[in-house]
């Protein structure tokens, strides 16, 4: 296949942009950790989750079993004590 200079240079530039592109995927691959839950809650505990979040909004039920879970889990920090 024939080529100008011109398309010759385009062709270049796409490639070395192409890499770098690459290059960042390749790094993000490098560096990603498995995404791993804290706890697997039962499907039947997760339905209620959602309903609550869909209901009452995902911050509010965020906030309330962060706090009754702190409170119910306060006593590993008792005992350090």
């Amino acid at each position: 296949m024939k080529i100008s200079k011109d398309e010759k240079e385009a062709l270049s530039t796409a490639i070395d942009k192409m890499n770098e592109g690459l290059d960042v995927f390749i790094q993000f691959y490098n560096e990603a950790e498995e995404d791993v839950p804290l706890v697997d809650f039962s499907d039947d505990t997760a339905k209620i989750i959602e309903r609550a979040a869909d209901s009452i909004g995902r911050e509010k039920v965020s906030n309330k079993i962060n706090t009754i879970v702190k409170e119910m889990l306060s006593f590993f920090d008792e005992k350090k004590d």
